[in-house]
């Protein structure tokens, strides 16, 4: 399958099992120098893989990529293994790290994947500024993390893997929340 298909394929999947609204969140896939971002305002139910705006590593990019693009950018410089960069809004994931704390999962899977996922601080007036630096140095420890208020962003070798953590993350802060309210985990 075309990278860029298998973006659209995977992005579209982040809408459709709730992870993203129709509009939001972006995606990228990386080949070679090249990289494919999602247009800037797309939406999910359309995308297709024309639409995608390539970017190249030296920091040039086709208009109208996502305003996340020199992030994307970053993540690929600072973690050359990274071969696809998911930012995703997961309701249940932003709503429990709303305090700024980084998550520690408590159940099986999320433990087994990532004990501990980061979470970003930046002010909403300086996102733009100093998104790119602080997601992409906390990629290249982590495959994922999550800007405080904002959403998820994840980073693997293939699309797939990106796509698996976001989606383990989100089912297993979801895990969570359902757990608090069943009085079956005392909230930390």
């Amino acid at each position: 399958m075309d990278l860029r298909e298998d973006l659209v394929r995977h992005y579209r999947w982040l809408r459709h099992y709730g992870i993203n609204d129709s509009h939001s969140g972006n995606a990228s896939v990386r080949d070679g120098d090249t990289v494919w971002v999602t247009p800037t305002g797309c939406c999910a139910d359309l995308l297709e893989a024309e639409h995608l705006v390539r970017c190249h590593m030296d920091g040039e990019c086709g208009e109208r990529a996502s305003l996340d693009a020199p992030l994307h950018l970053e993540v690929y410089r600072r973690n050359p293994r990274a071969r696809a960069v998911l930012h995703s809004h997961g309701a249940h994931t932003v709503a429990l790290t709303m305090n700024g704390q980084d998550y520690l999962p408590p159940d099986f899977e999320g433990q087994l994947y990532f004990p501990r996922v980061p979470v970003i601080t930046i002010p909403y007036s300086n996102y733009v500024a100093e998104a790119p630096v602080k997601v992409a140095k906390m990629l290249a420890e982590y495959p994922i993390a999550v800007v405080r208020g904002h959403g998820v962003y994840a980073c693997a070798e293939t699309l797939n893997l990106a796509y698996k953590w976001t989606c383990s993350l989100e089912l297993s802060a979801k895990t969570t929340h359902i757990a608090h309210m069943a009085g079956t985990l005392k909230q930390t």
